[in-house]
């Protein structure tokens, strides 16, 4: 629901629990009022004033004048007075700043617009969905900005994105194009962000804001392992149950910044967006630009709170796979287990492993094309080996399906070998500067997707594999960051555009591939989480998380993916020991138990495992088929965090709607000698409720189990988990 004082020129954008408002000083100004609890109505809220203090400049506003940098902006912007980070900046023809750009209209939409080339949270019929379209203009030279903020009452959501339009008749060059700007006063507020590296993603950091800027971000071309295009500030006493969170995150797969500033004057102003180091638009005249959109999230529920509505938007509204709400398929992936080195005939016994345990995809991984023995050719030449697999990709697939299983297929169709016919073709298709040299990441270079003939020709080879076979998963990788940022196929003017344009080549490929062949579940990849973001899963409903399969590793990662993020989005498999990536030997069982906490899979040598692992891999096998529901569509709640105290224990649990059934699942990383009992308080039960612990004679009501909690197993080494299902009586 939006309400408009016009008198006041107030508008108050509200979901179920959830209300967003913002003003006008003088009528032009759009300032920011609040972000918090749900409001009854506008008539509680004032326009801030902003009294002349000393070095301060007071900008004329409408018929008054106000200072600037002392306005609470919902869309800041630098050179009249404001001296914080900008949300947007731009020149004219003439390289002059454009200062300023004042309300002009507004207007209110039912539903939302689409953003032309970018994924985006869609509306549906009957949701209540509204948008507010809010239009500035800068007088002199013409430039419009369109600031669009929707409201999804449903899913207690806003969003909110940015156009720019250049209405005049010289061109303007934008700088800075922020999706998500918000000024708010601070209350000793912590920002929460999930950082890394790879092997390492989504390192839940919570520190306190001293003043200045503090940020996180990717110049990397891709979201990045280093940072995720998420950003919250929280009460520095939220828990995951309790406490005021406001959070968004960016709709984007490309360089991104995520900011906090805290100004002398302890207000804080929250930047999402483009990473304006680098990026670029030239708009000429009647041309316009649009920003990703951001997702901003309120609640006073803590953490999980924070996470249910982002999983519910991300899941229901911006997922546009019909995989969306089906059940995910168990996999094995032959990566761990043969790297480069397969043939045909060696593949048919893990397949038939993977049959006798009931397990329904097989997916085959990067050696199967070109002369692709090792990572330094070929990439690009999407034809098959017949070395290595002489009756094809379909005499290969044939084998698979005739023993009950799909077959899945490795790609990564952004890449391309100096060793291949591709390259061979077309050397000028890759991102390069001409006259220097191209050094290459993992011995690839990257293909220059902001030109179409380039995407073009990707589409048309990956679609003859993909009708060449009866493939049903595809595993889309890549594994190599941005350099040499630039396209020789743009004018001199616009090459600063090549690292946003990359990302809209990419969008296009994916939305003409997984839109063509709905029937193929598309599984995003860049070594591991390296791009782990909303923009993916628009196309891709699961992002293979890590790399790194180690279970102890994964606890965390996993753990911070979810934050923000699905757990059907969550690709996790179990994997050989000792691990590829740490060393670590854990046991077989708690591998598992991680894994199937996830998006559930194997990458080992299936035929190898002896007799206690085969029936125990079986035995996952059939419990993930019999809860696979709850755990991709139910409620996840994080009970235990592997980032407090000394880090040994992890646990959540997942729910159905109403508390009557219920997966608890709880790790201990390191035993401790002569330890008390460990009671696990879970969460979203019914108090008067009785429950059973299945297995067992065990029965405890909702209250016990909410309050004293439920008493844990004594670990009976290092690595252990334990598990249990919780079904109402």
């Amino acid at each position: 629901m939006i309400i408009r004082d016009e008198t006041r020129g107030i508008f108050v954008l509200s979901t179920t629990e959830t209300s967003y408002a913002l003003g006008l000083v003088e009528g032009a100004l759009p300032v920011h009022l609040h972000w918090g609890a749900r409001l009854s109505s506008p008539a509680g809220l004032t326009l801030p004033d902003s009294p002349r203090r000393p070095f301060s400049v007071q900008t004329p506003v409408g018929s008054g004048e106000a200072n600037l940098d002392g306005c609470p902006a919902e869309y800041g912007f630098a050179g009249s007075g404001d001296f914080r980070t900008p949300a947007w900046a731009a020149i004219d023809s003439m390289s002059y700043p454009i200062l300023e750009a004042w309300h002009e209209s507004h207007t209110v939409h039912a539903g939302k617009p689409d953003l032309a080339g970018l994924p985006s949270v869609r509306t549906a019929s009957g949701d209540g969905a509204e948008t507010l379209e809010l239009v500035l203009r800068d007088g002199p030279s013409s430039l419009e900005i369109h600031l669009f903020y929707t409201v999804l009452p449903e899913f207690d959501v806003i969003t909110r994105s940015a156009t720019f339009v250049n209405s005049g008749r010289e061109p303007i060059r934008l700088s800075r194009a922020a999706s998500l700007c918000v000024d708010m006063p601070n209350r000793g507020y912590e920002m929460v962000s999930l950082c890394g590296a790879w092997g390492r993603e989504a390192d839940l950091i919570r520190h306190p804001l001293a003043v200045g800027a503090h940020s996180i971000g990717s110049r990397r071309g891709i979201s990045s392992h280093h940072a995720n295009p998420f950003l919250a500030i929280a009460e520095s006493s939220a828990t995951e149950h309790h406490g005021e969170i406001r959070a968004a995150a960016l709709v984007y797969s490309g360089d991104f910044l995520a900011q906090v500033e805290r100004s002398s004057d302890d207000q804080l102003r929250l930047l999402l967006g483009i990473n304006p180091e680098t990026f670029s638009w030239l708009l000429a005249p009647g041309e316009r630009f649009t920003t990703p959109e951001a997702i901003l999230v309120y609640t006073e529920s803590g953490f999980n709170g924070m996470s249910q509505r982002f999983h519910a938007i991300i899941r229901e509204r911006l997922m546009r796979s019909r995989f969306r709400d089906r059940p995910r398929p168990i996999l094995v992936n032959n990566w761990e287990a043969t790297h480069f080195s397969f043939t045909h005939d060696s593949l048919l016994p893990i397949v038939d492993a993977a049959a006798g345990m009931g397990i329904e995809l097989f997916v085959l991984d990067d050696g199967w094309f070109g002369n692709r023995d090792d990572d330094r050719t070929s990439l690009g030449d999407w034809s098959v080996n017949r070395r290595k697999i002489p009756r094809g990709l379909e005499g290969l697939a044939e084998e698979v399906t005739r023993r009950g299983l799909r077959f899945g297929l490795w790609f990564e169709p952004e890449m391309v070998s100096p060793e291949s016919e591709l390259f061979r073709a077309h050397p000028d298709w890759c991102l390069h500067v001409p006259g220097r040299g191209r050094p290459t990441g993992r011995n690839q270079l990257v293909l220059d997707f902001s030109r179409a003939e380039v995407c073009d020709e990707i589409i048309r080879r990956l679609r003859a594999v993909l009708d060449s076979a009866p493939v049903s998963y595809v595993k889309w990788d890549m594994n190599r960051y941005l350099t040499h940022v630039a396209s020789p196929s743009l004018p001199a003017e616009r090459r600063q555009e090549t690292a946003h344009r990359y990302v809209l080549g990419l969008y296009r490929v994916m939305d003409e591939l997984t839109s063509r062949h709905p029937e193929i579940l598309f599984a995003g990849c860049s070594g591991g989480g390296g791009r782990f973001d909303a923009g993916i899963l628009a196309y891709m409903p699961q992002i293979w998380a890590s790399d790194d399969t180690d279970a102890v590793a994964r606890l965390r990662i996993q753990y911070g993916l979810s934050l923000v993020y699905p757990i059907s989005s969550i690709e996790a498999h179990v994997t050989d020991v000792p691990n590829h990536q740490v060393g670590r030997v854990t046991p077989f069982a708690t591998r598992g138990e991680v894994a199937i906490s996830a998006n559930f899979g194997f990458e080992l040598d299936l035929a190898r495992l002896g007799e206690s692992e085969r029936r125990q891999a079986a035995e996952m096998v059939a419990f993930y088929k019999e809860h696979r529901d709850l755990i991709q569509q139910g409620a996840f709640w994080r009970l235990e965090s592997p980032f407090e105290g000394d880090g040994s224990a992890a646990a959540w649990m997942f729910t159905e709607e109403g508390g009557k059934k219920a997966l608890v699942f709880a790790f201990q990383i390191l035993n401790v000698a002569n330890r008390a009992p460990r009671f696990l308080r879970l969460v979203a039960l019914d108090p008067q409720g009785r429950y059973r612990v299945e297995g067992s004679e065990d029965e405890h009501t909702g209250a016990e189990l909410m309050g004293r909690g439920l008493r844990l197993p004594l670990a009976a080494g290092d690595f252990a988990a334990y598990r249990c299902t919780l079904r109402a009586m």
